[in-house]
């Protein structure tokens, strides 16, 4: 199963994510593919990314037969708000030449002419759009125009913002990638706007923000039902309500459990059960 974006772009219904994998990122990465991922995010972003390990890892899957035109690459830009000393670009240039440059070392990393996304990390205002969101997000419309780049999202984005960039942008975004907690139903106002604008929404942290949600007599009822774990049941409950999970397990086992959840379906009222649990 793939989605499609509102450009008609097919992604895969399932990514894995390489934050914090350290030294253990390109091994990581060989072993998700190998198992049956075939969408990889990382980040520009030495504090919490080995983007250049995940290129590494690439170099060896190409060895093996699996070329990178099989595979979706999605990175980001991240402001140096959103760094060490280690900044990817000249901190000092303006925040054209700074998307540009972190760009092309991305490309660099990644052994690659070109990228299926490219995300802005998180917009650097708190509330609303700056300029210089506006500069940067014009910076990475420039990136989708020449080709370089299939898609170009946004990050850690609350509603408002959404709703402003939807607006005003000249190309609207057309993934978002947001923390989903469940307290929050599951961020159903982003995700609205998301469906409204035919935008894909990538759901981080499913596991980690919400194990208070796992402990609820429901929710192992419905993982007993359907013979699945309870991260399964919420990475199908995810694809089922039309939300592009991520995975960030460094566990063979779990790889393989994980991408077999679309072998099994929940019914309408646990999607309402599990979409409620928290509220």
């Amino acid at each position: 199963m793939a989605l499609t974006t509102y450009n008609q772009v097919s992604v895969p219904s399932f990514m894995y994510g390489t934050a914090w994998k350290k030294e253990a990122t390109a091994r990581l990465v060989q072993l998700a593919v190998e198992s049956g991922f075939s969408a990889i995010d990382t980040a520009n972003q030495l504090i919490h990314y080995e983007e250049a390990l995940v290129g590494e890892a690439l170099q060896s899957l190409a060895q093996k037969g699996i070329r990178r035109e099989t595979l979706f690459l999605q990175t980001k830009f991240t402001s140096a708000d959103g760094q060490d000393h280690r900044t990817p670009y000249d901190a000092s240039a303006d925040l054209t030449t700074q998307v540009r440059q972190s760009f092309d070392s991305s490309l660099n990393h990644l052994h690659s002419d070109y990228l299926d996304s490219y995300v802005l990390h998180a917009p650097l205002s708190r509330r609303g759009l700056g300029q210089a969101d506006w500069e940067v997000w014009t910076a990475m419309e420039g990136l989708y125009h020449s080709g370089k780049t299939k898609m170009i999202g946004i990050s850690n984005v609350t509603a408002a913002q959404l709703a402003q960039l939807c607006d005003q942008a000249k190309v609207r975004p057309m993934m978002v990638q947001n923390r989903c907690f469940a307290a929050l139903a599951w961020d159903k106002q982003v995700r609205e706007m998301c469906r409204a604008h035919g935008i894909i929404y990538q759901g981080f942290s499913l596991l980690t923000a919400n194990r208070e949600s796992f402990a609820q007599p429901e929710m192992r009822a419905i993982a007993q039902r359907v013979g699945a774990g309870l991260a399964q049941v919420i990475f199908r409950f995810a694809m089922q309500i039309g939300m592009l999970p991520l995975t960030g397990t460094t566990n063979e086992q779990h790889m393989k459990e994980d991408l077999a959840v679309e072998q099994f379906s929940l019914t309408d009222e646990e999607i309402q059960r599990i979409e409620t649990i928290a509220l």
